[in-house]
């Protein structure tokens, strides 16, 4: 058991020894206002082809729309 336990520790200082060599992390607010641009455009073309029955028949009724 005692010799597990030595290796546990051995395999586990490396670890250690990287924790303790990080730097240290700093967050701070920065002093201007984010802007994020989002420059947009949406365009959208509706395009409709009738058959020539369709279209008589549209010009014959015009009350059926």
């Amino acid at each position: 058991m005692r010799l597990n336990r030595s290796r546990g520790l051995l395999a586990m200082a490396p670890v250690g020894a990287l924790g303790m060599m990080a730097g240290c992390v700093n967050v701070s607010a920065p002093d201007k206002p984010i802007v994020i641009n989002l420059n947009i455009s949406i365009t959208q073309e509706v395009v409709y082809r009738l058959d020539n029955k369709a279209k008589t028949l549209i010009q014959e009724n015009p009350g059926i729309f």
